[in-house]
């Protein structure tokens, strides 16, 4: 791990320096810091950068622009390296339309060699013997100065990513698996930034599938006042309101005030800042005329096929007994909405494999005669 204090890019000049320095690496690692915990919208707050000797952040806050940061990220001669990239890879795009080429994702990596505990820092704890102080994980990075503290736990999460990465590499290789890796880490760099969509809020919401039109009427309307409370107040919704308190307060329909009070979750500084506007939410989804309630959108149901239900089985016991042989996850290996995929088109041979959406190279090249071998045992 790096001993040396991390230097802080908060200048243009510092930023080309390091650009120039940097470019010439063969693997980077990369991590950054947001605010989402403290914030209504979430943005990058720190970018790491470490290469197998020093590790250096920076600062996206003070630089007017990062933009020839771009030019490591973009270059495909360099190997990025990011544990647990998707959240990274889309902020990266979100906040400054950058592409990572040539993205290596350790954790997917330690996926695919079957290991159990595939967090950063119960793997660098097994394989380095090194303990991450995760008492920032949760910190506002959006403040500033930064702790000496949260600088050193920054550096800390990329001061041995490379070392980590190069064991990885070399399992995989010894493995045959180093092409899955890298497969899944392209289609993963490709992942785009998420936007708020103009759907209902209720789409979101965890429990709402199993709600009536009424109570999601209701939810709808609380989830857009928590929302808007949120966005004025520059803070997270879930800090606003959790969602076990919506849930509850969906459920009851409270129409007077004296009905928040015993709610789970629910302060009475809670109750006092915003219990008129939620009984006035309440008011508008219970009003809300019967034609215009909403649904929760769910697929349309197709006719059972007893061939296709039977095919997907075979796979599945195949894939239990393939993953059990390879030591991986059976869900890494092939997932189900693939299994389904494969069972609805029933290829028959290569070329119509190819064609089954979602599948990857790495599973035709590995695993194609043995799919097919099950289908034709089916059809």
């Amino acid at each position: 791990m790096h001993t040396t204090i991390p230097e802080i890019i908060s200048t243009p000049d510092s930023l080309e320096r390091l650009v120039r320095s940097f470019c010439s690496e063969p693997v980077l690692a990369f991590d950054l810091e947001a605010d989402s915990m403290h914030h209504y919208k979430e943005k990058v707050c720190l970018i790491q950068v470490a290469t197998s000797v020093e590790a250096v952040l920076i600062d996206p806050l003070i630089l007017p622009d990062i933009s020839s940061l771009a030019s490591l990220l973009v270059d495909p001669a360099i190997r990025k390296v990011f544990h647990g990239a998707d959240y990274d890879v889309r902020s990266m795009r979100r906040d400054f339309s950058v592409q990572v080429n040539n993205l290596f994702d350790t954790m997917i990596a330690c996926q695919f060699l079957g290991e159990k505990e595939v967090g950063l820092a119960a793997v660098l704890k097994k394989r380095f013997g090194v303990e991450l102080d995760k008492r920032y994980q949760k910190a506002d990075w959006s403040k500033r100065p930064l702790e000496p503290a949260m600088i050193a736990y920054a550096a800390a999460d990329t001061s041995l990513l490379v070392a980590l990465y190069r064991q990885l590499e070399s399992e995989l290789i010894a493995k045959g698996r180093l092409s899955w890796v890298e497969e899944e880490s392209e289609l993963l760099s490709q992942a785009a930034a998420s936007e708020r969509s103009n759907k209902p809020l209720f789409y979101r919401f965890k429990g709402a599938d199993k709600m009536d039109p009424r109570t999601l009427a209701v939810l709808e309307e609380l989830l857009q006042l928590r929302d808007l409370k949120a966005r004025i107040s520059d803070r997270p919704p879930f800090k606003i309101l959790s969602h076990e308190t919506l849930c509850v307060l969906a459920e009851k329909k409270p129409r007077k005030n004296a009905d928040l009070f015993g709610i789970s979750g629910f302060s009475v500084k809670q109750i006092d800042r915003y219990g008129a506007e939620i009984i006035q939410a309440v008011g508008r989804g219970v009003s809300l005329a019967d034609d215009s309630l909403p649904a929760y959108p769910r697929p349309a149901r197709l006719r059972r096929d007893r061939h296709k239900v039977e095919r997907c089985k075979k796979l599945k016991l195949w894939r239990e007994s393939k993953s059990a042989e390879l030591g991986i996850y059976a869900g890494i290996m092939a997932n189900n909405t693939l299994l389904e995929a494969l069972s609805d088109a029933v290829p028959r041979d290569m070329d119509e494999l190819e064609k089954v959406p979602g599948l990857r190279r790495w599973q035709k090249m590995e695993f194609g005669a043995e799919l097919l071998a099950e289908l034709r045992q089916t059809c």
